[in-house]
């Protein structure tokens, strides 16, 4: 059976002393408690390591927020996968709609982003979704393909079952807007025949999906109760042990 997972990603924020201290209240808020989730945090490179260390990674699984697309080598600023999984990190989030849309990160350079993870045992959460003006032409299911297609479906079945769907719409992100249980439901089917088409049922059933646009305390319960929805990437909500537990607890 598929994961259910809570990731929380906290993009380009906390210093490392607030970062270690929001990662501590979340382990300390979740000790005793049944999750019946995974919880990763995705947090900025210079914490991964403290960050690890300092909370219980059986309970909470540390990811970076990318990687490079090379193994390593003369790429100033760069920071590798082996990098990454060296520090204790278990995740690693690759092909967010703001490293597409800022840095212009192609599918091709997602491809080797996500193979380099896989190889050095790290899972990828790969994002995928749609523009608002993708909707609005009704390309959404079009615009998703084509992303799983281009980046992914030169896998093996056995790399692509290590990996997990977060899927985004591009223009719920920070926006207040959020897609409706029933759009999530339909668009998470739709990206989960699309891997049945290549890889068959059983690896498309146990692919975890996840729901990337503004997921929330009030509306969190019921999206992951649709059936194809397993979870969520969150932006904001957690930044705080407030905000993002109703969230985990949700399940």
């Amino acid at each position: 059976m598929r994961k259910n997972l809570i990731a929380g990603n906290w993009k380009m924020n906390t210093t490392l002393p607030e970062g270690l201290a929001l990662a501590k209240g979340l382990n300390e808020a979740l000790n005793g408690k049944t999750v019946k989730c995974d919880v990763v945090i995705g947090v900025p490179f210079i914490h991964l390591a403290s960050v690890a260390a300092a909370i219980d990674t059986s309970r909470i699984a540390v990811a970076a927020q990318n990687c490079a697309d090379k193994e390593k080598g003369a790429y100033t600023g760069e920071v590798s996968a082996a990098m990454v999984a060296s520090t204790g990190a278990k995740y690693v989030i690759l092909g967010h709609s703001e490293r597409r849309a800022y840095y212009h990160e192609t599918a091709e350079v997602l491809k080797e982003k996500v193979i380099l993870a896989l190889a050095n045992r790290l899972t990828p959460i790969f994002c995928i979704g749609e523009t608002l003006d993708d909707r609005d032409a009704g390309k959404q299911f079009d615009v998703v393909d084509e992303q799983v297609k281009a980046s992914l479906f030169g896998l093996s079945a056995e790399d692509f079952s290590h990996l997990v769907i977060a899927y985004e719409p591009v223009w719920a992100i920070g926006t207040g807007k959020t897609a409706t249980a029933e759009q999530a439901q339909e668009i998470h089917a739709h990206i989960r025949s699309t891997i049945a088409s290549k890889y068959g049922q059983a690896i498309a059933e146990n692919c975890s999906i996840l729901y990337g646009g503004s997921m929330n305390a009030g509306n969190a319960k019921e999206l992951v109760a649709k059936p194809d929805v397993d979870g969520g990437l969150i932006g904001g909500a957690s930044l705080s042990v407030e905000n993002f537990l109703p969230i985990i607890e949700a399940f």
